[in-house]
């Protein structure tokens, strides 16, 4: 197994941790910052991962599949709990969760049919997005309570924005169903 699919198994690992901390505040009084730098790191990975797999030509189908599951994991997972700790409005997290159950199963008719539905800047915007916001949502810091919300409705506008761009770019995927 290469680097950068390790990278992603890694932060697959993450996942459980995170949750356990987010949910039981195991950590105590360094709970938050145990959380932030868990959700951190596996982020960081994120970017690693896709950045060593190009410079070196590292590019598995293992990695094609397994790095975007890891990412919708690692921050659906999150949200999940952001709602469970009452951080997170649940319409929030049901649109997010919503838009990747649409694109995945796009992606799935593009397969059948032999197209490939790479990323866009959209997608990549969003995601940041909604990792910042996510860390917003981890430091609960009442200093920062308007750039949360300001990146709470980014990450809502990024996730349909980006959605649209997919199914307006791809639409002839949808008229390949019967």
């Amino acid at each position: 197994m290469n680097l950068p699919n390790k990278l992603t198994v890694a932060r697959m690992i993450m996942v459980p941790f995170l949750v356990l901390f987010l949910l039981t505040g195991w950590g105590g009084s360094a709970n938050r910052w145990i959380c932030l730098a868990i959700f951190c790191i596996a982020s960081i990975t994120d970017w690693f991962d896709g950045k060593i797999a190009r410079k070196y030509n590292l590019i598995t189908n293992f990695g094609k599949f397994m790095d975007p599951l890891a990412d919708k994991l690692l921050v659906c997972s999150a949200m999940i709990c952001l709602i469970e700790l009452g951080r997170l409005p649940a319409w929030v997290v049901v649109i997010i969760i919503g838009r990747e159950f649409i694109i995945s199963g796009f992606r799935l008719i593009a397969a059948e049919n032999n197209i490939v539905i790479a990323a866009n800047y959209w997608g990549k915007f969003k995601t940041v997005s909604q990792m910042v916001m996510i860390i917003l949502l981890l430091l609960d810091l009442p200093v920062l309570s308007v750039l949360t919300q300001i990146f709470i409705w980014l990450s809502v506008a990024l996730t349909i924005i980006s959605l649209c761009t997919y199914l307006a770019a791809n639409r002839q995927v949808l008229s390949m169903q019967d």
